[in-house]
Parts: C-alpha cells; sequence; structure tokens
C-alpha cells in the first residue's frame, strides 16, 4: 500500500525546493517570472508533476516552458539532496491554468451580476397578478351575528 501522506509530505518539500531553486539558483534568462503553485507525486514517489504560472503573454511561458525543460536535471538533482530520499522522483512541468480559471470565473460572474440587475430591475415595478395575500385565511365569524341567533 502506498502512503498518501508521505506523498503529500514529499509533494510540498518538492514545491518549496524547486521554487527555491528557480528563485535562487537557475540563472536562464528565458526564465520569466514564474511562480510554483503545486507540486503532486504518485503514491510509489517515483514521478512529481510540478504546476506552475507564468506571468506574461504567449511567447514569454513558451520560454519559460523550454527553460524549465532543460533544468530539469539540476531541479531534480537540487531535490535529490535537499528531500533526503532513496530515489529522487522524475519531474514534470505543467503550466497551471489557473489565472485563465479565475478570469473565466470572473467573466461568468459579471454576467450573472447584470442578469440579477435586470430581474431586479423588472421586479421593481412589477405588481402582483392576483391578490397581494394568495393564502385562504380562516374566516372570522362576526360577534353580533353570534349574539342575534342565541336569542
Amino acid at each position: 500500500m502506498s502512503d498518501t501522506a508521505r506523498a503529500r509530505k514529499l509533494a510540498d518539500r518538492v514545491r518549496e525546493v524547486v521554487a527555491e531553486a528557480l528563485e535562487k539558483r537557475i540563472k536562464d534568462p528565458r526564465l520569466g517570472f514564474v511562480t510554483v503553485t503545486d507540486a503532486r507525486v504518485t503514491g510509489d514517489l517515483q514521478h512529481a508533476t510540478v504546476f506552475y504560472t507564468v506571468y506574461g503573454d504567449d511567447e514569454e511561458r513558451a520560454s519559460t516552458a523550454a527553460a524549465l525543460e532543460s533544468a530539469k536535471g539540476v531541479l531534480r538533482s537540487e531535490v535529490g539532496k535537499r528531500t533526503g530520499i532513496r530515489l529522487t522522483p522524475t519531474l514534470e512541468f505543467i503550466a497551471d491554468a489557473l489565472p485563465e480559471n479565475a478570469a473565466a470565473m470572473a467573466d461568468l460572474i459579471k454576467v450573472a451580476n447584470e442578469r440579477d440587475a435586470e430581474v431586479a430591475a423588472l421586479a421593481n415595478g412589477a405588481k402582483y397578478a392576483g391578490e397581494a395575500d394568495p393564502y385562504k385565511k380562516p374566516l372570522v365569524a362576526d360577534d353580533d351575528e353570534d349574539e342575534d341567533d342565541d336569542a
């Protein structure tokens, strides 16, 4: 059985080591403004997937991806030195779609707010189709009629 807690701890450590190495050790000019967002390690601790985001346009993203691929060996040896495990996991870098997803969510929220405002404007001047209170209420017997019946 694989130890998922150990895999999570190793993934956190890999994320920290890679981020620190990118900041201090890797001096590739193609490397843009990179943020390591997450890392995941398989249950057998053999493969690590590192997710990253790059601030900039498509050209900067492509050059950063190429720089990460060329620095993969250096980063893997750094992970091996600093984690102290017997078998160092292979590294795979995947561009995180977090900014695009956040922008899409912001657009959806904007559309929903506009539609809510339209509905509120329509409801502002609306009137009930029937009575204002559509629920039936029990009839209240008049006290005057009851006294007349007893006499």
